[in-house]
């Protein structure tokens, strides 16, 4: 006999819905907007507003920027996260209890008092460019989501298949790669993403580090908003929120770690 869904979880259900899509319907709404400032609903329709945001050279500039910071970043991040989440996760028992905290200490610490100590160790005290303290940064910002996701993933797996693909004459190394990354794969995948978005929407971090000539399309915004209160910063957001997206679903079609099975 078939269940019925109770109508209080229905209803549950689509407020859950609404909550989560509630504000992108209306910053898409304000970025269709044909007045020329931000409103909700909006009184008529326009793609206007996209096109000035690229006309506007500030944005597509730190764009490119912001873009190249997330994806170092994050890769940073994850050549780091992943081995560091591994050795906790295999040697948890040889390893000290207090080593998995170390690795959260960037989220427990305020953004803004870390980056106050990143601009002072990595741009005044080493004098690192402005783009190599950012990547540092960056990396430094969403190295917890790393090894927190893929430490997770982690804790679910079964050691002894790499154990029984050593015992087979599979080096370790190769062991980890075509057996132990293909298992944690769905936790790579939420690790990056987590990370790549909380970078790429980083400000308080980019705002110490950042320098002549050089600028994240956060700041920009912020900045743009200084002085305009028009839509176009609800179309940079509609546009930001759509490349996410595509490039998330490019992640999650390519890291399937097939490759390291041929």
């Amino acid at each position: 006999m078939k269940r019925k869904t109770h109508p209080a979880l229905i209803a549950f259900t689509v407020l859950t819905f609404l909550f989560l899509l509630g504000p992108l319907i209306v910053i898409l709404g304000a970025a269709l907007s044909d007045t020329p400032f931000l409103t909700f609903p909006p009184q008529g329709l326009t793609l206007s507003w996209f096109q000035n945001a690229f006309e506007i050279q500030a944005f597509t500039r730190t764009m490119g920027t912001s873009f190249i910071l997330a994806i170092g970043g994050t890769a940073l991040s994850m050549l780091i996260g992943i081995p560091a989440a591994y050795a906790m996760a295999r040697y948890r028992v040889e390893l000290p209890a207090f080593l998995g905290n170390v690795f959260v200490l960037p989220i427990l610490i305020p953004e803004i008092v870390l980056g106050f100590s990143l601009m002072r160790s990595l741009a005044t005290g080493w004098g690192l460019p402005i783009m190599a303290a950012l990547l540092i940064g960056h990396a430094l910002l969403v190295l917890p989501y790393c090894v927190r996701v893929v430490g997770a993933s982690l804790n679910g797996f079964d050691f002894s298949i790499e154990e029984a693909a050593v015992s087979l004459g599979c080096p370790r190394w190769k062991a980890f790669l075509i057996v132990v990354l293909p298992n944690i794969r769905a936790g790579i995948i939420a690790g990056f993403i987590l990370a790549f978005i909380t970078s790429l929407n980083d400000v308080s971090i980019s705002i110490f580090l950042t320098g002549p000539g050089v600028s994240t399309l956060p700041i920009q915004l912020l900045a743009h908003m200084e002085q305009f209160f028009d839509p176009t910063i609800a179309a940079v957001s509609v546009l930001l929120m759509g490349v996410t997206v595509a490039v998330m679903a490019v992640v999650e079609k390519t890291l399937g770690l097939t490759f390291l099975t041929k």
